[in-house]
């Protein structure tokens, strides 16, 4: 029997090596498809004109090289326990600490996924509206959640086999949109073009906006990552498909952004306005790029909901979760200017919550625990391993508040002039593990 003739059965209990499918090319794929997508173009699209292209360039690759390695690391957590990210924070929160967490994440994993839903939709229309004439936002927004629910109840398997297709597809398609841009467009006049004398972006906030964007993908690395043949693997598929996917999506954001400008267009971030008034079929594959983008991490999105709906009820089946949570999903790209009108905020809330999180559990599982968690003990539970005092370790929690408000205060109300993500990310480490240490506090011990 074909292995996609049956739904997923995909669950949080350790995979073990010999049932792992993700090679090499598997897993670059698989972080290419997750940021070659329209958030990540825009955020490109914000580096340009407030610093110089070159400048904006630099940025993207410094900051995706150094925000690249949290993400490699709590993969890596993933590939070397056979864990997904949620069930994983068992070891660092209680058995009954994690819940809050994995809750949060399912909750801003489905509005992640009523976004995406709604920007793929826009893209189908674009494209159905050149080819046709016809357009109805709201019948694609529906088709594409339709199809990201039919690839996502296969389970990881589906996805695995959706984004080989996907990534080669977007690597094909993105270079024809650079080259027809850089052909039709005078580069020397992008590269030489004047930084804006009042930037909204500084250098310094443009590399913390970078940073942040990969560590937005911590919450869900391992949920793949597990199924990674090795680690060796896991590190440098993941670390080159990353920077690969931001170098092209922020790239095209800057490029797009710049050539508006000169060109005294409307500034976009969307690549199928710009070169659909001077080549419509190219508009069209540009909107094909962004379609199949956004409905490759949109997959990503559903499924890792799914597996943090399990490490809360991990008894239940995966294909109902996954199915009825993409449900909902599509009922909620139908708020559609709302979602836009409130992207922003749901960003604040996105970083304000996960990285203090994810810092835990680097720290928790790379020095405090040295590398080893006992995969079988944090799923069931049964030895009271990770109980700590009524299972919940009440460091993680107050690490991780101080983590949030710092995050929170310091992005919003008082903005720092480096940006708040990577002191986030290393002031919830030192708290955590300065008041482990000294507490002296292990997984079966009483706070």
């Amino acid at each position: 029997m074909s292995s996609l003739t049956t739904f997923g059965n995909d669950n949080v209990r350790p995979l073990s090596l010999d049932n792992r499918t993700m090679n090499l090319f598997s897993t670059f794929s698989m972080w290419l498809g997750a940021n070659v997508v329209v958030t990540t173009v825009f955020t490109g699209m914000l580096l340009v004109p407030d610093m110089t292209y070159l400048t904006a360039i630099a940025v993207i690759v410094l900051g995706s090289a150094i925000g690249t390695i949290p993400l490699v690391l709590t993969g890596n957590i993933g590939t070397r326990t056979g864990l997904p990210t949620m069930i994983l924070t068992r070891g660092s929160f209680g058995t009954k600490g994690a819940v809050l967490p994995s809750a949060v994440n399912t909750i801003v994993l489905i509005g992640w996924s009523w976004i995406q839903a709604y920007m793929a939709g826009l893209s189908l229309d674009h494209a159905v509206n050149f080819l046709t004439g016809y357009s109805n936002i709201n019948l694609f927004t529906i088709l594409t959640e339709i199809a990201v629910v039919l690839i996502t109840i296969y389970g990881h398997r589906g996805i695995e086999a959706t984004e080989r297709i996907i990534a080669s597809s977007m690597l094909v398609l993105s270079g024809i949109v650079f080259g027809y841009m850089f052909y039709n467009f005078n580069i020397v006049n992008l590269i030489t073009m004047k930084a804006s004398e009042h930037p909204g972006v500084t250098v310094m906030v443009g590399f913390d906006i970078v940073v942040a964007t990969a560590f937005s993908w911590m919450s869900s690395v391992a949920d793949f990552n597990r199924n990674c043949q090795s680690q060796k693997i896991s590190i440098i598929g993941t670390y080159l498909g990353y920077i690969t996917a931001t170098l092209i999506a922020m790239g095209l954001g800057a490029t797009v952004s710049g050539f508006s400008i000169m060109n005294h267009m409307t500034q976009t971030y969307d690549p199928t306005m710009l070169i659909g008034q001077a080549n419509p079929i190219l508009g069209f594959v540009a909107a094909i790029v962004i379609f199949f983008s956004v409905l490759s991490t949109n997959v990503m999105a559903l499924y890792s909901a799914t597996m943090s709906y399990l490490a809360i009820f991990p008894k239940h089946s995966f294909w109902k979760p996954a199915l009825i949570l993409g449900i909902i999903c599509t009922l909620g790209a139908m708020l559609q200017e709302w979602l836009l009108e409130h992207f922003q905020n749901f960003l604040l809330m996105v970083g304000t919550l996960f990285i203090p999180v994810c810092s835990i559990l680097i720290v928790d599982y790379y020095i405090l625990k040295r590398k080893s968690y006992d995969a079988g003990e944090i799923v069931s539970g049964d030895k009271k391993l990770y109980w700590y005092s009524g299972g919940t370790n009440i460091w993680a929690y107050i690490a991780y508040i101080i983590g949030a408000v710092f995050a929170y205060y310091f992005s919003y109300i008082h903005t720092l002039p480096t940006g708040a993500t990577i002191w986030t990310f290393i002031l919830t480490a030192l708290v955590y593990w300065g008041s482990m240490t000294i507490s002296k506090v292990g997984p079966t011990k009483e706070i």
